[in-house]
């Protein structure tokens, strides 16, 4: 059903981690509501909360979004009215701002010269002083989101100086992780963070360019893949191709480690290494440091699958889809007790006891956050006549927050915080369990240890968090 935007004014509950920001961006000689449409159910996978297409038509930036699926918000009465050749568009899920319709992006404000809408994927860490900053000089803000704040700040510049100069001073401004799609009238930009946390890209379809936060998603509208918008770059996309009006420079890099072992899509492309490969040489190097004697490899699906492809390569232990996914459940929210819990992750998977049954099993998944779901799942396997199940983690444990996009904000959701491998083993009931190690990690992405963002992994991270540690402390460069 198509919510219209003043109705939507209800809050959805907390999501899995699973879930966070997708951006796509195009100019063309063409109408663009249907590129990025369908770019945005390519990327759905990186949020399922809400969606919005921001389009500049008649000298005004149209803007429509609404709580939901993009299939949900948008059907082809809404798209034919948003008619244009420049346009952004963007899938959500909320890790600052509540989930409601005012939260929602692309956000649109308006300044005495300038139309202004602003998609957002990453987390900026300064927002507090920001805000402070804005409110002095009498800016009122609408929603609660990060988004809106670099909206504003935008808008400060531009009252200052010109578009290109606004863009340059608001990147000096912002400390966090942000992959931009902006419009200013009809000029369309692409930004990258000097750190390049968040994946962006660069591609080209039939009768101009855009930008998308996967290559996916040119892949799905018949474009073409050209590069990564590089750490720092501001790009200028028009119709005829793309234009670089600065590059802010940084020693090091620190491309998000989760995007590699989860978040992106497998067929994407991210910094030149395509995730799937990198997904099946974690796989790999897993069965290295954790080898066992068993008769099948069985992933969580479908985050494991190209892991447990890997394992079962290099170990030689056949693979076998041993937990089938019930393809017609929605990403659930975290429901409110043991019972629907327990429901919701059968009704998700179910056993498939011919592969199950008197066999040893190494269970391969992605990455073990609160522990709840791994422990259910090896229960499933066991209580289907699994004679042992051995857990297998394509991430090193995660011991601590994310600041810069992911939902993952409190010590105390993560169980290898303050538990051993042991005692974890003993906790989600599996026979032996086995991470990855950051080397091992690293090693399978193929990219420098220094040009990785592993906060996540390690406590330090790339950017100053107030409490936090921070990499590199005897080298703190600044652009």
């Amino acid at each position: 059903m198509v919510i219209p935007l003043q109705e939507c004014a209800h809050t959805h509950g907390q999501r899995k981690r699973n879930e966070y920001c997708g951006i796509a961006g195009f100019s063309s000689i063409y109408d663009v509501s249907h590129l990025l449409y369908f770019s945005l159910r390519a990327l759905q996978h990186r949020g399922q909360e809400s969606a919005g297409i921001a389009i500049y038509s008649k000298e005004d930036v149209s803007l429509y979004k609404g709580m939901g699926l993009v299939h949900e918000v948008f059907n082809s009465t809404i798209l034919e009215s948003l008619k244009g050749n420049v346009g952004i568009g963007h899938v959500r899920y909320s890790t600052t701002g509540s989930s409601s319709i005012e939260n929602a992006q692309p956000i649109r404000i308006y300044t005495k010269e300038h139309k202004i809408a602003v998609a957002h994927n990453g987390e900026i860490v300064n927002v507090g002083e920001l805000k402070d900053f804005l409110n002095e000089i009498g800016a009122a803000f609408i929603t609660k989101a990060d988004s809106e704040v670099i909206a504003r700040v935008l808008a400060y510049e531009l009252s200052k100086h010109d578009v290109v100069e606004s863009l340059k001073n608001m990147v000096r401004r912002l400390r966090g992780s942000f992959s931009l799609a902006i419009l200013i009238d009809n000029r369309l930009f692409a930004i990258r963070d000097p750190l390049g946390i968040r994946p962006l890209v660069l591609g080209k379809i039939d009768g101009g360019y855009g930008l998308a936060s996967e290559s996916t998603a040119f892949h799905s509208i018949g474009g073409k893949f050209i590069r990564d918008v590089e750490p720092g770059e501001i790009v200028e996309i028009t119709h005829k191709g793309f234009i670089t009006h600065h590059i802010f420079k940084k020693k090091h890099k620190a491309h998000c480690m989760f995007e590699y072992v989860y978040f992106a899509r497998a067929d994407s492309v991210i910094d030149g290494r395509c995730v799937y490969d990198v997904r099946r040489e974690i796989g790999r190097i897993l069965a290295e440091e954790h080898p066992v004697q068993a008769d099948f490899v069985v992933p969580v699906p479908d985050s494991g699958r190209a892991h447990a492809i890997g394992y079962s390569e290099r170990s030689g232990i056949p693979y076998a889809e041993g937990l089938m996914k019930n393809r017609y459940v929605e990403r659930t929210f975290i429901l409110p007790s043991q019972e629907t819990r327990v429901m919701e992750i059968n009704m998700k998977l179910s056993p498939v006891k011919s592969v199950i049954k008197g066999k040893k099993i190494v269970l391969v998944d992605d990455s073990i956050v609160r522990g709840n779901t791994m422990r259910k799942i090896v229960k499933m396997l066991k209580e289907a006549g699994a004679e042992e199940v051995h857990v297998r983690v394509g991430s090193p444990p995660i011991i601590a927050p994310c600041y810069l996009g992911i939902d993952m904000k409190t010590r105390d959701q993560f169980i290898a915080a303050e538990k051993s491998v042991e005692e974890i083993r003993e906790i989600i009931g599996a026979d032996s369990l086995g991470y990855i190690s950051i080397e091992g990690l690293v090693k399978a992405i193929g990219l420098p240890y220094g040009d990785l963002c592993l906060g996540c992994l390690t406590g330090k991270y790339p950017v100053q968090i107030k409490g936090e540690k921070i990499r590199f402390q005897s080298d703190l460069e600044e652009f």
